[in-house]
């Protein structure tokens, strides 16, 4: 986040003071709460956008102060934001309601009793102060890769293209310069970001990410590459129900 400002300034894009919006992919909530922290910590930001994709339980928690994991889960072309239970959401909640450690105990406790919690409109509008949000399904993530590639020659992975989305969304609204953050090569999701530039995705991910490199132009990121000349150090395939005694066995050999 703090790069990202410095480099806007260098480049005269903005000035020292001048706050910038800042567009993240969010599942898990790990990331854009490292965007709070950056502007509790004094970094200019105007407005965090909390991008989401199906599984938008973030979107309704910040709309409505409602929490309610009690939803369908959706399997998404941008899996690490396939999450319903958002686990460092409580650390804003304790930042935001000044460090209320019993307010925070018992919604976790109701979450993990009842499936949701609601929090008071006065900490929900102290929040919105900072947050807006926004979902993505998987329809409009391919028509976001394709379209950016197209008009920019950029080519977005997923998660990414969700954020630059829901930047979209907001756009009017917003004020001064937004970031986008991507937080993946397109190159680990390329079946996805192959079907979304309407090509026919072959069975082999390798023969995926040489494909989409050979359309592109783009270069495989180096680790990613080389992961194909690799040796395969796991072999085992077990069920889950067999997890427990599998782990148990190996920490005991």
């Amino acid at each position: 986040y703090w790069y990202a400002w410095a480099t806007l300034c260098r480049a005269g894009k903005i000035n020292p003071s001048e706050p910038v919006n800042l567009s993240v992919p969010t599942g898990n909530f790990g990331d854009i709460l490292a965007g709070y922290f950056a502007k509790c910590m004094g970094l200019p930001v105007g407005k965090l956008l909390c991008a989401s994709n199906a599984n938008n339980v973030l979107t309704e928690f910040l709309t409505t102060g409602r929490y309610d994991r009690r939803r369908p889960f959706y399997k998404t072309s941008s899996p690490s934001m396939d999450i319903l239970v958002s686990s460092n959401l409580e650390r804003l909640l304790y930042l935001a309601s000044g460090g209320d450690a019993k307010m925070v105990a018992e919604k976790m406790q109701e979450l993990d009793g009842q499936g949701w919690y609601q929090i008071g409109d006065t900490l929900l509008k102290k929040i919105q102060k900072v947050f807006l949000c926004g979902c993505c399904d998987d329809t409009m993530t391919s028509e976001t890769i394709k379209t950016v590639w197209e008009r920019d020659k950029y080519l977005l992975d997923p998660h990414t293209a969700v954020a630059w989305a829901v930047a979209k969304q907001h756009r009017a609204e917003l004020d001064g310069q937004t970031v986008v953050l991507s937080t993946a090569s397109p190159y680990k999701f390329a079946p996805a970001v192959l079907a979304a530039l309407g090509q026919k995705v072959p069975d082999d991910a390798f023969a995926a990410m040489a494909k989409l490199q050979a359309l592109t132009g783009v270069p495989v990121p180096t680790p990613l590459a080389e992961l194909q000349t690799l040796p395969v150090l796991h072999h085992d395939c077990i069920e889950v129900s067999e997890m427990a005694d599998y782990v148990r066995r190996k920490m005991e050999g």
